[in-house]
């Protein structure tokens, strides 16, 4: 093999820059697939736009790189970890203790070993003194999943106008004396444990109990509720450096305070000679969401059955992303998005596969770098999660990546390493306030959040691909909200495009000792965990499905309000009822179990029962559009008209187009347009069933008219034009041989309004394909897992009619027992139905 020295190409090598601390360098992964620098072949860095591809003999993913680029040179990257001490040395302290919600950089020289190869691609050469500089630059830099990582960890506590204007008046003595006797409990109970101290009046209450097992009653904020004083400090948290936990309730937020250390003086509080005692809200944060974790044994204590292969890939927990990970996974699962990203079903697929959709799309993609590309990292997700390449025992278990954030494991359990989608992460959580953290977040928000992010992706890049095609589709339903007048009887009905039905779930807590029933049936399986139950713990009684349903969609879910009648009545009460108006192929249901504690909204382990066999019937939630015994006019002014001599057809036409304002404009306007040639032709209204567009305003067309166009001319300008009466002119003087004779004047107008999505056929019966649960006291933090049935045999062949539930917890896929999935669907927090 030749050296770099006699490469011809030596000369360009020095115009070449190593990279910024802005830029991010894909050292770690290949940007277009999971392959990374752990593997055979390790990861070709480009040393001119710092691409990580890999060297896969089937995907050619650098050479690709190079061809669409012309960027010859990279660096080739590969980690091997070094052999572990057995014990530490004599004396050696163990390692530090997390104490910070940061994550920082981690010394990869210690663990590992780095092997890098330059290359010119020009002449396939390698080696070289030279690229030194350009190596160390490489290596030295943050990788771009570090990179993202430590910048999304940093939480960012600042001060406010509360902690920066706190007014302090002379403290009672007693005050000071309790505070520095280490007596101190609260002032309206005897805790001795989260003490807050009120830096404006020294006042000591009791915290709040929201993190698991913590003990308090709240009466910190009953303080600042009675007196407004908004700032305390956590007693305990105190350190001689003059940190502490400061919390202002006005802000309802953590905060710092520039001059704690003058403020806390004032009530005789040495800060240089505190001890911390106890948690901060950080530390109890970290702690309580490692200990939320789903068992990982069966009922008998035996541990569950890890699964691999085709549609059964991990995902590592880059640090609280387990909420992405649960969607990612039921999302991945379904028939339509493996078609779409995949080009087939995983069942029977060799590691060889490629997507001819996929490879298509690297080779045009409009992007320079895939890192930047959405559409390229859901083809990478659905090539990691389905193909079964990465789906296999790690290697060498214990010399694993370990992750001070991931959950414990039962030892010696062959887990897949899983795949880490921190770009793909990135991607999709770029400038939101939220999900561009590596705090905890909603499932059900991501869920909605990943699917516009998509659907804009694809309205903005992807012309080729029909709406029939795209995935997110699958889950759009029409929701139908009819409005009933009290007053006058007219209605109206409104039909919203939704993809998530969100469901109240109703609580109502059991008594001590009270057996909870179900239609009758006593019940008799757990609720909950182990480590969730215990006397303190809130029972509450089981709610059936259909019940939900029935709160928002049946007779039950008619709600009464305030309403100003578009037919003149003024402000009356109305009566509004939703049912579908179209059903999805997909069903996501959502069970709001949450109620406000302390302003702190907490979840409600209320079991909900899901029907016989997991299979729902909708077919009774289906709304009809107007019905002709309903009435579209004011009943009683049409009577009025009638009196007059009118002709009903007439009247009801006068009616319409005045928008049911009363009798006496739709008088006027009968006057005003006795002579037109179709004032007794019935104007169709959308709920006629005929699908016409609603007939355009009278002062409209008479604007149009005095123009001298037709009142045809003008009516047709109109419809085509959506009611714009500058844009009716435009179209009228583009159109000038158009005489406004439309034999089907509602065929423009239908064809441009957008139909509902998904279908109203009938039946309208659904199986559950999965589910999410949550488990913890918000949904802002705890752990999220997925049950997903997958048929038995080949991973995703549903072709197979009964199937097994499989538990994708992070990395860890397992077989789920029959106890598990009955006790935690009880409890789901999503629940995801396929249409039958």
């Amino acid at each position: 093999m030749l050296t770099s020295a006699t490469c011809p190409h030596t000369h360009d090598i020095s115009g070449l820059r190593e990279p910024k601390l802005s830029q991010s360098v894909h050292r770690e992964e290949c940007t277009q697939c999971f392959d990374n620098q752990d593997g055979p072949t390790g990861i070709d860095v480009c040393l001119v736009c710092f691409n990580g591809s890999c060297l896969d003999s089937d995907r050619h993913h650098t050479r690709n790189h190079v061809l669409r680029s012309g960027h010859s040179f990279t660096l080739n990257v590969k980690r091997n970890p070094k052999k572990k001490a057995s014990n530490r040395a004599d004396g050696e302290e163990p390692p530090a203790k997390i104490k910070k919600l940061a994550i920082n950089e981690e010394r990869e020289e210690d663990k590992y070993e780095h092997t890098t190869v330059f290359k010119c691609w020009k002449c396939d050469l390698q080696g070289g003194k030279e690229t030194k500089r350009l190596t160390d630059g490489v290596m030295l830099s943050l990788s771009s999943a570090r990179q993202s990582e430590v910048k999304a960890w940093e939480e960012e506590i600042t001060a406010c106008e509360h902690t920066l204007c706190d007014n302090q008046p002379t403290p009672d003595q007693e005050c000071i004396f309790i505070l520095t006797s280490g007596l101190a409990h609260c002032a309206s109970c005897e805790l001795t444990s989260n003490l807050w101290l009120c830096l404006t009046c020294g006042a000591l209450g009791c915290g709040r109990a929201q993190f698991g097992g913590t003990g308090g009653n709240g009466h910190a904020l009953a303080h600042f509720n009675t007196t407004q004083h908004p700032v305390c400090v956590k007693l305990g948290t105190i350190t001689p450096e003059g940190g502490a936990d400061v919390y202002c309730y006005a802000c309802n937020d953590a905060r710092i305070d520039p001059e704690l250390v003058t403020h806390l003086s004032t009530f005789g509080i040495n800060v240089a000679a505190q001890k911390k005692t106890e948690k901060s809200m950080t530390e109890l944060q970290i702690e309580q969401n490692l200990l939320f974790d789903f068992s990982l044994t069966a009922e008998d204590g035996s541990a569950l059955q890890p699964i691999f292969g085709a549609g059964a890939t991990g995902l590592s927990n880059l640090g609280n992303s387990c909420y992405m990970a649960s969607v990612i996974q039921t999302l991945f699962s379904l028939p339509l998005f493996q078609i779409r990203y995949y080009g087939k079903r995983p069942s029977g697929t060799s590691s060889a596969y490629i997507s001819p959709a996929a490879a298509a799309h690297w080779e045009n993609c409009t992007q320079a770098l895939p890192a930047d590309c959405l559409e390229c990292q859901m083809y990478k997700l659905a090539d990691g999660l389905l193909s079964g390449r990465y789906s296999k025992p790690h290697s060498d278990h214990e010399q694993a990546p370990t992750d001070a954030l991931a959950h414990p494991t039962p030892e010696h359990t062959p887990w897949q390493a899983g795949l880490k989608p921190a770009g793909f992460k990135a991607l999709v959580g770029k400038g939101h306030a939220e999900f561009s953290t590596m705090r905890q977040q909603d499932a059900e928000e991501f869920f909605s959040h990943l699917l516009t992010v998509l659907r804009r992706f694809n309205h903005q890049n992807t012309r080729g691909v029909s709406e029939e095609y795209e995935p997110t589709e699958t889950f759009a339903f029409g929701l139908e909200q009819r409005l009933q007048c009290q007053s006058c009887h007219r209605v109206r009905y409104r039909v919203d495009t939704m993809d998530v039905l969100s469901l109240g779930v109703p609580a109502q807590e059991l008594a001590d000792g009270e057996v909870d029933t179900v239609a009758g049936k006593q019940e008799t399986a757990t609720v909950g965990t182990s480590d969730e139950s215990g006397p303190g713990k809130k029972r509450y009684r089981s709610v059936s499905l259909e019940q939900c349903l029935n709160l928002l969609l049946g007779p039950s879910g008619q709600e009464a309000l305030e309403y100003q009648c578009e037919g003149g009545c003024g402000k009356v009460n109305a009566v509004r009822q939703m049912q579908f108006a179209t059903f999805p192929d997909v069903l996501v249901l959502h069970a709001k179990k949450f109620q406000l504690v302390n302003w702190v909204p907490t979840k409600l382990d209320i079991p909900v029962i899901l029907p016989e066999n997991d299979e729902l019937n909708l077919d009774n939630y289906l709304g009809h559009g107007l019905q002709s015994g309903e009435p579209e006019v004011d009943a009683e002014a049409l009577s009025q008209l009638e009196a007059m001599g009118f002709p009903t057809v007439s009247c009801r036409n006068a009616l319409i187009s005045t928008g049911n304002a009363g009798a006496e404009v739709a008088m006027e306007w009968l006057i005003m347009h006795m002579e037109d040639p179709d004032i007794n032709i019935p104007i169709q209204t959308a709920g006629s069933g005929t699908g016409s567009a609603p007939e355009p305003p009278a002062e409209q067309v008479a604007m149009l008219a005095d123009m001298g166009f037709t009142n045809a001319q003008a009516k047709k300008a109109l419809r085509e034009t959506d009611g714009n009466v500058e844009r009716a002119v435009e179209w009228l003087f583009n159109h000038p041989d158009d005489t406004g004779e439309d034999n089907s004047p509602a065929t423009s107008s239908s064809e441009t309004k957008k139909v509902p999505p998904g279908s109203s056929r009938l039946p309208a019966r659904y199986r559950l394909k999965a589910f999410i649960s949550h488990k913890g006291p918000s949904v802002h933090s705890g752990h999220y897992v997925a049950h997903i049935r997958m048929p038995r045999g080949d991973a995703m062949d549903v072709d197979d009619a009964v199937g097994d539930w499989v538990l994708f917890n992070d990395e860890k896929v397992v077989r789920a027992d029959e106890t598990s999935v009955r006790d935690l669907k009880k409890l789901a927090y999503m629940y995801v139905f396929e249409r039958e």
